[in-house]
């Protein structure tokens, strides 16, 4: 190897070396992963991001990560308000990953892809108008999301038809936050990801 060929992989090396450190002090962003992936660590370690749950969602629910998302580019993500998760009965992107990073869930209601969560203050429920979006959008509703009808505060004649997430049965799908009608600055209702809090794309804690 010639004296520039030196140069050129020192400086390669040396650019591998820093990356490797940015990565390491800046934490990767929370991704909403495929059913089944458990475990945010576990995934990671176990995922060779060969897009093959991509390919196979029929939905065209799974993405992968783009370059800001730093270690974590190029592994499978859902991104709601694009296109939630189906909660396909067969699992079809769990069936096809050759790795063991997604397993194949139980039921719908073992998907563990996250929790969803209200924002009671942009909530048009809890404004005072009744809404049901998020409620009859939920592929669980009963169950994982239900309507707690309650007094009005200062109103003796209407009530409030309040959604309440019930944290144990919900599969963390999507559906309810990619037909939230709020849209500024994001939805009322968001799955916050298996293993981490914050709030949608938008607010700490998940990207896309």
């Amino acid at each position: 190897m010639g004296r520039i060929g030196t140069i050129v992989a020192a400086c390669a090396a040396g650019a591998l070396a820093l990356k490797a450190a940015w990565d390491a002090t800046c934490p990767a962003p929370a991704l909403l992963r495929p059913p089944g992936a458990g475990a945010p660590a576990r995934f990671s370690s176990l995922c060779v991001k060969c897009g093959r749950c991509v390919e196979a969602c029929p939905w065209q629910a799974i993405s992968v990560a783009p370059a800001s998302a730093g270690s974590e580019v190029g592994s499978p993500r859902i991104q709601p308000r694009e296109q939630a998760c189906r909660l396909c009965p067969d699992f079809p992107c769990a069936a096809a990953c050759p790795t063991g990073a997604l397993v194949v869930p139980a039921g719908r209601a073992q998907a563990g892809m996250g929790t969803a969560a209200i924002d009671e203050g942009r909530c048009l429920s809890f404004l005072g108008m009744r809404c049901e979006v998020c409620y009859r959008a939920c592929p669980l509703i009963d169950e994982a999301i239900t309507i707690d009808y309650r007094p009005r505060e200062g109103d003796d004649i209407h009530a409030v038809f309040a959604p309440v997430v019930h944290e144990g049965a919900c599969a963390g799908c999507g559906l309810c936050e990619q037909r939230c009608p709020v849209s500024d600055p994001g939805p009322a209702i968001w799955v916050r990801p298996a293993g981490e809090e914050g709030g949608p794309a938008g607010e700490p804690g998940r990207q896309g």
